[in-house]
């Protein structure tokens, strides 16, 4: 398996490497354009390949530049998908961390003027370029990836997919609020400055009347999470909901296994933060049978609707393996919104919540204004949040 992903990806790379432009769509040259938009993502082709087009990694893809690539290879078949439906479209790939034209350079130069929409898998100096870009020439940006506003302010143009820690910390004391408002509720942390970060979050969220609304307690705690250490906080007559105040994997995992063992005699619920999806202490088989652990995600697909079939189905033909969960985020990204500029080239952004557009998941834009007495949004950013469940290794939507 391992082979053929080099393989795949190898040929995918120098076919981007080859073409100076990097990938200015080919069935652009065969019928005037409509729709002009680039796509950004970090490929690293001038530190993965030599000046002779030659792969400088023997022992394979290295692993920092799959994500983008993955992305990519989604947005590709997004775009072939379109075309097959007529939707006219002159695409171009740029490569974010490129030696002779990075994005400030393109900027300069004036390449991308002509754009209309800008779709990013970027962070950095390139996200904020790109939005400085976006709003002095009233492009859409639609950030795909990056689950921070990078600082950003007065930019109604920037629109943030993947939510940022202070929405997921919303929705989570939303649904706290709404069904355990009775129930003993628990923030449990370490120290840390993104801890702090969560931690002020429903602080905030709790007290915007000026005295909290929920009576909730927070355990710090430096050593781990023991059983010992529960029972000493939880009552085993209540319902105890904890919500697990960390970004650290050995703090979601030491919390985890002591739950997991107090349970369901201590009636638990766990509620992590956005990032706990991708801790593999968490998702081991067996670990969690009957104890389940919950996190919020603006990203849900069950992978049985059309567009995943036919992903999976495209995916597998091109590469020989099938997608990851960039490879979805890719193609959602570039099919969505291209489609959405197709309906709605003069009226983008009043229309970023058009339902008839939808592929994988459910999005609410909503105006985010950081300072009360501002009119112009700072930016845009998607509240709607899944909570997910996992249980024994397996994913499932929990509400």
């Amino acid at each position: 398996m391992k082979q053929k992903l080099f393989y795949s990806v190898s040929l995918f790379l120098i076919g981007l490497f080859s073409n100076a432009e990097l990938l200015a769509q080919s069935e652009s040259i065969k019928k005037s354009p409509s729709l002009k938009i680039g796509i950004f993502a970090q490929l690293y082709l001038d530190s993965i390949f030599t000046s002779n087009n030659n792969f400088k990694y023997k022992q394979g893809i290295p692993r920092f530049v799959l994500p983008a690539i993955e992305f990519i290879q989604g947005a590709e078949i997004a775009l072939d998908s379109l075309r097959s439906g007529n939707v006219n479209i002159d695409a171009v790939i740029y490569d974010t961390k490129s030696y002779t034209e990075s994005v400030a350079d393109l900027i300069r130069k004036k390449k991308l003027d002509e754009l209309q929409l800008i779709i990013g898998n970027v962070k950095d100096a390139e996200y904020v370029d790109l939005a400085a870009f976006a709003l002095l020439k009233n492009i859409p940006f639609i950030s795909a990836t990056y689950p921070n506003n990078a600082g950003i302010t007065n930019n109604p143009f920037l629109v943030i997919v993947n939510s940022t820690l202070k929405s997921h910390c919303e929705a989570i004391y939303s649904y706290i609020l709404q069904n355990h408002g009775t129930d003993k509720i628990y923030l449990f942390r370490q120290k840390g400055t993104q801890e702090d970060m969560v931690a002020g979050y429903f602080k905030q969220l709790n007290e915007r009347e000026g005295k909290p609304l929920l009576k909730i307690q927070t355990v710090n705690f430096d050593n781990d999470a023991t059983v010992e250490f529960l029972i000493s906080k939880l009552d085993s007559n209540r319902k105890n909901i904890i919500i697990g105040g960390s970004l650290d994997e050995n703090f979601a995992s030491n919390i985890a296994h002591a739950g997991n063992q107090l349970y369901p005699n201590y009636p638990i619920t766990l509620i992590g933060m956005p990032n706990w999806d991708g801790f593999s202490s968490l998702q081991k088989k067996d670990n969690f049978e009957k104890f389940p652990i919950y996190f919020t995600s603006p990203y849900f697909n069950d992978k049985e609707d059309g567009f995943s079939k036919m992903l999976i189905d495209t995916y597998f033909k091109k590469f020989k393996i099938k997608p990851s969960d960039m490879a979805f985020k890719g193609f959602e990204s570039v099919y969505q919104y291209a489609k959405l500029l197709a309906l709605s080239p003069e009226n983008f952004m009043n229309n970023i919540n058009d339902k008839s557009v939808k592929v994988f998941c459910d999005y609410n834009f909503k105006p985010v204004v950081l300072k009360k007495d501002k009119v112009i949004p700072d930016y845009f950013e998607n509240k709607h949040l899944y909570f997910i469940k996992i249980l024994n290794g397996s994913f499932s939507k929990a509400w």
